[in-house]
């Protein structure tokens, strides 16, 4: 798993939930996906865990995280 400077600097201090277990499961079986106009890919997925719906930027590569973060808006 690969993460960009932003992730290790800005998010991941802030978000000690984001373990690579959780990222990764949710990257190997999203519940949804999107394709940003930029190329950057939207992921979301739902941690038993926590009982929230946490969203996953990956770049255009699919496997470097941008950011991740408890998306409290997603819907089914």
């Amino acid at each position: 798993m690969k993460f960009t400077n932003h992730f290790i600097e800005d998010v991941f201090p802030k978000r000690p939930y984001l373990t690579s277990e959780l990222l990764s499961e949710i990257i190997r079986n999203p519940i949804k996906k999107e394709i940003q106009e930029d190329g950057k890919i939207k992921m979301w997925g739902f941690s038993s865990e926590f009982n929230k719906f946490v969203r996953i930027v990956l770049l255009e590569d699919e496997e470097t995280i941008h950011t991740a973060f408890f998306d409290r808006n997603f819907k089914k």
